[in-house]
């Protein structure tokens, strides 16, 4: 018995599932059994499906397979993320339409699929570059323009003058561009961007709602960002603009001593123009793009900055305090802007220090002989001083009266602040979902009429960038009439970001051939939400917070019938080789077509889910999956070999006979359904059906009944269906001469489990000292009668005073004494 043997195996059963469409799935309300709907994120179709791809959907069918079993209609499909900037460069670097290769990766994904047996609804696949659905997300992006939640403003880009391009975050490499290596330089240029931070409550709030692991809530909850404080207004000396600032600490309002903007503020180059300073500004916010956001705001980092020849008017004092550019500033939190109170927080601090400004101590502590006295900087809370008329007041009571002042004199107000931004889903390349605004001299924005919809994407010869989107170039498909006036407009050249595309995906699914609209309200109603969503956890943030705004939104215009998208989370662990993330350049990369080829799909199937629980990463052990391997040549070989031998027993007569091999399927049974509901155990499932096989083993050689060996072995094949369905099929219908996915998941015999025994272990103060058997779930009295009897035990007792006694059912019990 070899790898072919298992992949004729494969091929058999595939082509079984592909011919009778056995996991496709209708809308039609009236067909028996619950509604479940299993999905895993979609790829991005780049180049081959990698071993977390299998990962990923192993652990998927696993859950399709189990509620299938347990009586649910279960929807699980197929698509592909398929625009975006990995397509468009490869287009540029080697002259293929980025269209013909995303395809070819698409066919070469779907082909593995299938190869790997997984479970899906074939009916419903879909792409995201398909005309078919980037048609809907135009028409979802004109629902939150006639909302007000799709806008265009000024925004700080990243900009490479060599290719004349804007980079986005992903495509700057150590401050420079992937495409050439040139330096990375700050440009303002008008953007499209969509208001999540008007759903930002409601994000938060929405996470009490579902079923996720609270350190994905944490992370988005800190990627939200909400803090309540005050709003203080400076207004610039020079020019009387105000400036905005969000501020925790307002009992800290006397001692700002300066001014800091982060370095892609808008205003910043504005500012600067035409002072001594302009040419040394414009050098230093291009030199702060290049870093990481993480590098900025790094604590250690020496702080640095540059004086923008400008000051404000702190509103405390009425003193004119000095305006810097300094890259430990963030436009991702507040407005961009900080008031600086160097001698309460130690940023300032560090940063007045550096640049010799002056430190005013506003606030002291409680205790004056304690540690922080007379240290600066002190950022607790304490007392104010030389702060006016709130002088005296503790800080809580100062905050509160310092920003009731600020709102009677109207230079400022209480407020809340979020970490989030709006989210940017301008992109100035092709590859991309066109967006459905033309620009009119005379009407302004114009969206596209619903109609007029897909603005589809024109093919071109010229990807490269040029300064501008590549669609510019493309002047057929740019100037149009305009919609409103019939008079001349350009189409919008800028494309969407693709985490729109996949932002929605999961209502498409539901209704995939409706060309009359985005999906049937009842198909929604049927479906979502989506019971059980798996994906890694690198897309804990932007990915699913994407999500849930786009479904609240559309759930607010009675779109949709769900306001969260995704009821239950998984997150899977990540695959490593060596101790190191896979990739190409560490040569480190294992290939499942590889695998496959080897040892045959159920091998790899089971395997990545053997590894350890699937919620953490494990690495790659060429030894590991040999041991699967056996393990499942093993059951094909008993399968068989039974078969041959024996003759399936009548119904009901398997439970009266062998009750040690009986009892340790009912225990099998039991192990395998609760590790399948608890956390998704899949390695203590599989750890189950291979502990059950050697037991198949043992009594096979003891002379067990056939009829017993033939009743474990076909329970086995049923519990592995979900990790290895195609073996799992061969070895049932051999056995059953039924098929396994059409048969109820195992119910175990209760009544043999009842009378099994447990062997206890017995400790007196943490240490062994003997095992005693009891009956299962004996109770505490029973178990330590039992313990009692031991005569090492009782010797462990003697001369000593009991203090407690611990049992932990069926497993130990624990003797405290002094």
């Amino acid at each position: 018995m070899d790898a072919p043997d298992f992949r004729e195996i494969d091929k058999k059963w595939q082509d079984i599932w592909h011919r009778e469409r056995t996991w496709q799935v209708s809308n039609n309300l009236t067909e028996s059994g619950g509604a479940a709907y299993v999905l895993e994120m979609l790829p991005y179709t780049s180049g081959e499906p990698h071993i977390g791809h299998l990962k990923n959907y192993a652990v998927g069918d696993a859950v399709a397979h189990f509620m299938r079993r347990n009586g649910r209609r279960v929807l699980h499909p197929m698509g592909y993320d398929a625009f975006g900037l990995p397509a468009e460069n490869h287009a540029i670097r080697t002259g293929k339409h980025p269209k013909e290769s995303t395809d070819e990766s698409i066919a070469s994904f779907a082909r593995q699929f299938r190869e790997w047996g997984i479970s899906i609804d074939w009916s419903r696949e879909l792409a995201t570059h398909q005309p078919s659905y980037y048609r809907w997300t135009q028409w979802i992006f004109l629902r939150l323009f006639e909302k007000g939640l799709a806008y265009r403003k000024n925004a700080a880009v990243k900009w490479c003058p060599k290719d004349a391009t804007v980079l986005a975050n992903e495509q700057v490499v150590g401050g420079r561009c992937e495409r050439c290596g040139t330096e990375v330089e700050a440009r303002q240029l008008e953007q499209w961007f969509f208001r999540i931070t008007d759903y930002a409550d409601r994000l938060l709030a929405g996470l009490h709602e579902i079923e996720w692991p609270e350190h994905v809530k944490t992370m988005q909850r800190n990627w939200i960002g909400r803090s309540e404080g005050a709003e203080v207004i400076f207004s610039c000396v020079e020019t009387g603009e105000q400036y905005h600032v969000f501020t925790t600490r307002p009992d800290t309002l006397f001692g700002a001593t300066f001014f800091v903007l982060a370095p892609e503020h808008p205003d910043v180059l504005r500012l600067a123009a035409g002072t001594p300073q302009e040419e040394s500004v414009r050098e230093y916010v291009n030199q702060a793009l290049r870093s990481t956001n993480d590098t900025r705001g790094a604590a250690d980092k020496p702080k640095t900055g540059v004086f923008l020849g400008r000051h404000v008017i702190n509103p405390a004092n009425n003193e004119h305090i000095p305006v810097y550019a300094a890259d430990y500033v963030l436009m991702e939190y507040g407005t961009g802007a900080v008031m600086a109170v160097p001698a309460h927080d130690e940023r300032d601090y560090a940063f007045a220090r550096a640049f010799g400004l002056p430190i005013t101590q506003v606030i002291t502590p409680d205790d004056p002989d304690g540690p922080a006295a007379g240290q600066l900087p002190y950022t607790g809370a304490g007392t104010l001083r030389s702060s006016g008329e709130f002088d005296g007041l503790t800080s809580a009571a100062a905050g509160a009266a310092i920003t009731s002042w600020l709102a009677a004199e109207g230079a400022g107000c209480q407020t809340v602040s979020y970490k989030l931004r709006d989210w940017l889903v301008s992109r100035q390349r092709y590859w991309g979902c066109p967006i459905p605004i033309v620009h009119c001299q005379s009407c302004g924005l114009v969206p596209v009429p619903d109609e007029q919809l897909p603005v589809r994407l024109p093919d071109i010869e010229d990807y490269a960038p040029k300064g501008r989107s590549p669609l510019a170039s493309a002047d057929d498909w740019v100037n149009v009439t305009c919609p409103a006036c019939g008079g001349h407009a350009r189409r919008e050249t800028d494309t969407m970001d693709t985490f729109v595309d996949s932002s929605w995906y999961f209502l498409r699914y539901c209704d995939p051939t409706n060309t009359e609209q985005a999906w049937d309200f009842n198909a929604l109603a049927e479906w979502m939400p989506v019971d059980q969503y798996i994906g890694g956890i690198e897309h804990a943030i932007l990915h699913l917070l994407y999500a849930r705004f786009l479904t609240k939104v559309l759930y607010d215009l009675g779109k949709v019938p769900v306001a969260e998208p995704f009821a239950k989370l998984f997150t899977q662990g990540m695959i490593t080789k060596d101790g190191a993330k896979m990739s190409k350049s560490r040569g480190n990369v294992v290939s499942p077509v590889r695998i496959v080829k080897h040892y045959g799909a159920d091998t790899a199937r089971c395997y990545v889910l053997f590894m350890g629980p699937p919620d953490t990463g494990a690495d790659w052990s060429d030894e590991g999956i040999e041991g699967v391997y056996r393990f499942l040549r093993r059951l094909l070989r008993l399968g068989r070999e039974l078969a041959e031998t024996t003759q399936a027993p009548a119904a009901g007569d398997t439970h009266q006979i062998d009750t040690g091999l009986n009892r340790k399927v009912a225990e099998t049974i039991v192990r395998v359904t609760e590790s399948m509901t608890q956390k998704f155990a899949f390695n203590i499932s599989i750890a189950a059906v291979m502990e059950l096989s050697n037991s198949v083993s043992r009594a096979q050689r003891d002379g067990a009944s056939p009829a017993a060996l033939r009743h474990a072995v076909a329970t086995g094949a049923s519990l592995l269906f979900p990790f290895a369905p195609h073996i799992s099929s061969e070895v049932y219908e051999l056995l059953t001469g039924r098929r396994v996915w059409e048969d109820s998941w195992p119910l175990a015999d209760m009544t043999l489990l009842a009378s099994e025994t447990k062997l206890i272990v017995c400790q007196v103060n943490g240490k062994v000292r003997d095992r005693v058997e009891v009956p299962a779930g004996a109770d505490d009295a029973v178990v330590e009668s039992a313990a009692r009897a031991s005569q090492a035990v009782l010797h462990a007792l003697s001369d000593s005073t009991l203090l407690k006694t611990v049992v932990v059912r069926d497993k130990l019990i624990n003797f405290v004494v002094r």
